[in-house]
């Protein structure tokens, strides 16, 4: 079966994975899907190591990478580190190690602030892309408004296609506008950064709002973890799926033993979201985590990149602790989750995940067909 996508990024099944992980990545791409790598959750030294290490492990298939550049972010301080750590009131550090404390999670208070330069600041973004555009990616995105004009110029010079992700069809025609090449329609399934509109009614509603201005093919995402799923999307219109949770419960993912093993155990309504991890409205894995965060007591959320900052080493410490067997700290643990990790069940190899995809959306495909008889 002939797919576009197959033209524009090489892709021989539309199935786009999300992942922070470059062995997902790899797994994906040479399944036959698209692997995509979350490239800001590295510094431009370590992306250059990771993208390196995909280029010789992914049998020349297409890859692409994902970066989060906002357009709206607080940048008060400017890029001085010392600066922006001035910023994070003694009130929020308090409330997390309190926090940390009440499950037995053990934290210096001199590292509860991430003293790293948030990936999320311009600068930062410039030289991640830097090192991106000197690998043979096929597909670069921008997460949380419309990419940076820099990025869309760079990528026409290298003849790569810009996706954006959109929650609202005012949002897609913007992007539309500004001259992205893909749209990635996020319901509010979606594990992340997400909006409040469901991608049932959101893909439609984007290809609708696009439609008079140029064509722009259009991938469905949000609480997408089966290729039954991925068929009715594309059935509505999509011309493929942008896929994240379901990557997480891979026996090659990043993700902590411990966040696997509350993946395989959650609902799907076992997620929140929550300003209480990033500063900007994200679908996580619910806990007491953010029963604190939204109780009584609670200082209140920080704007990014603020918050990210004062919430990264608490819940990075809170999963080895969980990991090393402290009771308490997995039932604190959380992560980025979508509401389809009600359907995920086990562990399995990304290659595996990729096959299953296959067969499910071939079967819904052909039910769809037979029911025309």
């Amino acid at each position: 079966m002939p797919f576009a996508m197959t033209d524009l990024v090489g892709a021989e099944f539309p199935l786009f994975a999300f992942s922070h992980c470059r062995d997902v990545v790899a797994a994906v791409s040479r399944a036959g899907g698209f692997g995509i790598l979350g490239g800001s959750s590295f510094t431009p030294e370590s992306l250059e190591i990771e993208l390196q290490w995909i280029d010789e492990h992914v049998d020349g298939k297409p890859y692409g990478v994902d970066f989060v550049v906002p357009e709206h972010q607080d940048l008060g301080g400017g890029i001085d580190l010392d600066k922006i750590v001035e910023r994070i009131p003694q009130k929020h550090r308090d409330f997390v190690l309190d926090i940390l404390a009440r499950y037995d999670v053990k934290l210096d208070p001199a590292d509860v602030i991430n003293r790293r330069l948030p990936p999320t600041l311009p600068d930062i973004g410039e030289r991640l892309m830097e090192v991106a555009f000197r690998h043979p990616i096929r597909l670069i995105a921008n997460a949380l408004g419309v990419p940076p004009r820099s990025m869309i110029e760079r990528a026409k010079q290298h003849g790569v296609p810009v996706a954006a992700l959109v929650g609202a069809k005012e949002h897609a025609v913007r992007q539309v506008q500004a001259g992205v090449d893909i749209l990635v329609a996020q319901g509010t399934e979606a594990g992340g950064h997400c909006g409040e509109i469901s991608t049932m009614v959101l893909v439609p509603e984007v290809i609708r709002a696009i439609a008079p201005i140029r064509p722009v093919p259009v991938l469905a995402a949000g609480g997408i973890v089966t290729g039954e799923q991925m068929a009715g999307a594309m059935a509505m219109g999509a011309q493929g799926a942008w896929t994240g949770t379901v990557w997480l419960a891979t026996s090659e993912a990043e993700t902590s033993e411990t966040i696997k093993r509350k993946i395989a155990e959650a609902g799907s309504r076992d997620t929140i979201r929550s300003k209480m991890r990033t500063g900007k409205y994200s679908r996580q894995l619910h806990s007491p985590w953010h029963d604190a965060w939204e109780g009584p007591d609670s200082p209140g959320a920080l704007p990014m990149p603020l918050m990210p900052m004062l919430t990264q080493p608490a819940l990075t410490q809170t999963e080895r602790a969980a990991d090393s067997g402290n009771a308490k700290a997995y039932e604190l643990a959380t992560y980025w989750v979508g509401q389809g990790i009600g359907m995920i069940d086990d562990v399995r190899s990304a290659g595996s995940v990729v096959q299953q995809f296959k067969e499910d959306f071939a079967t819904a495909m052909g039910n769809i067909i037979a029911q025309l008889d």
